[in-house]
């Protein structure tokens, strides 16, 4: 089990430095707008998402995520989420931030998103490129994943 941090970034190059200065490490992928830190330790996932709707202010926390080693480790967090009462969305066999992944979501009594997921290996595309949302190119009822908020 591995803690995943997705943080939305108003410059993907003055980010990238930063972290590579932090950790000591170069980052695990790089792409548009997007990169991702795989550090053993601490052990973290950390992603960076540049998004062009922060203007002048700290963009902040996207979302944050537990990444697992099992299809079955996502169905008993899913079964323990709801079974307390919280309301999870599936999203399996899915490509978001380069990765193929499967995944569930869900949202704490403040409104941080989680995920629960598997990486199963990378992948060439975005599908959910930062600003989508923004521009009305993803609908609402689907504004998960790697949309900012």
């Amino acid at each position: 089990m591995k803690l995943h941090v997705s943080l939305d970034v108003k410059d993907i190059n003055q980010s990238l430095n930063f972290y590579r200065t932090l950790f000591a490490v170069e980052p695990t992928k790089v792409k548009p707008g997007y990169a991702k830190f795989d550090l053993a330790s601490p052990p973290v996932v950390l992603t960076l998402n540049e998004t062009q709707g922060c203007c002048d202010r700290v963009c902040g926390l996207n979302h944050m995520g537990v990444r697992v080693e099992s299809l079955a480790a996502i169905q008993e967090a899913k079964q323990r989420l709801e079974v307390a009462g919280y309301k999870t969305l599936d999203e399996m066999n899915t490509t978001c931030c380069y990765a193929e992944q499967d995944k569930i979501w869900a949202q704490d009594p403040n409104g941080y998103r989680w995920e629960v997921y598997v990486f199963k290996g990378d992948a060439e595309a975005m599908v959910c490129a930062p600003g989508d949302c923004a521009s009305g190119a993803v609908k609402a009822e689907e504004q998960v994943a790697c949309c900012a908020k």
